[in-house]
């Protein structure tokens, strides 16, 4: 569980009213109900407009990847691209074909049984930026989902914002609404600001993070898959993977190594 997006939104959330409560409000005066609908309601209903609702209605996918730290430990993925490689040096590249069950990652799988069945190595290389490109498409649309609703958030809180100016203004012979009816209008601007720029867009920026973390690791699967299927020395092999990786990490493929 990724704390950190938990704690981050619950803490922007009670730092505002800290705040507003601190400067002498009441958080009476900033609840309303038809504004809040307004707001994400129809923010949502234009989602709905402008993708297909299938993955629109998917959303609760996306927000699961953003809540949850992966875990793809990527130096045993090296060590154990490196030990498939000294194994293919010492028994041929079809011996490799005994240890594909004991590979749970379906990327790592398929490259590996492209190698064993000899494969062209332009044709696995093809093959595998190809579903790395899948991959990173179908993160894309997630992260197009929240991009696009932390545009419209803000937009639903103006046109809010209008239609309580408009109710005011038809209202202008009592003086003594205006206040309290520009108040209201301008929270719909307040909802919409702060569901967008606290949660929306800081979550896509969550799901892009997300993208990088498992195309690094994917890059390393292919550029591994290749090597192997090359021939490379396991040791070249081991220092070229690791390179990916930022050197506080790079210590820790040796000791994976060394357990093999």
């Amino acid at each position: 569980m990724d704390l950190g997006t938990i704690v981050g939104v619950i803490a922007g959330f009670a730092l505002l009213v800290m705040a507003i409560l601190t400067n002498g409000g009441q958080m009476g005066a900033y609840l309303n109900l038809p504004s809040f609908i307004m707001v994400l309601g129809g923010s949502f209903a234009a989602l709905l407009v402008s993708n297909p609702m299938a993955r629109v209605l998917g959303i609760m996918k996306y927000i699961n990847i953003g809540l949850h730290v992966p875990n793809y430990e990527e130096e045993r993925i090296i060590s154990r691209l490196v030990a498939f490689s000294e194994k293919a040096r010492r028994e041929g590249l079809l011996a490799l074909e005994d240890d594909l069950e004991e590979v749970d990652d379906e990327f790592l799988r398929k490259g590996i049984q492209l190698v064993v069945d000899g494969t062209d190595p332009d044709i696995i290389k093809n093959i595998l930026y190809n579903e790395l490109n899948q991959i990173q498409e179908r993160h894309v649309n997630g992260q197009n989902i929240f991009n696009q609703w932390g545009k419209l958030a803000p937009a639903f809180g103006m046109i809010g914002t209008l239609a309580g100016l408009i109710a005011m203004l038809a209202n202008i012979e009592d003086k003594s609404s205006i206040g309290r009816g520009m108040a209201l209008a301008l929270i719909t601007t307040l909802y919409g600001a702060v569901f967008a720029n606290l949660v929306l867009i800081p979550y896509q920026s969550k799901l892009e993070d997300r993208d990088r973390a498992e195309t690094l690791v994917k890059e390393i699967m292919i550029e591994g898959i290749l090597s192997i299927q090359s021939g490379d020395n396991p040791r070249i092999l081991e220092e070229k993977l690791i390179s990916f990786l930022p050197p506080s990490r790079r210590e820790a493929v040796k000791q994976e190594a060394a357990t093999e």
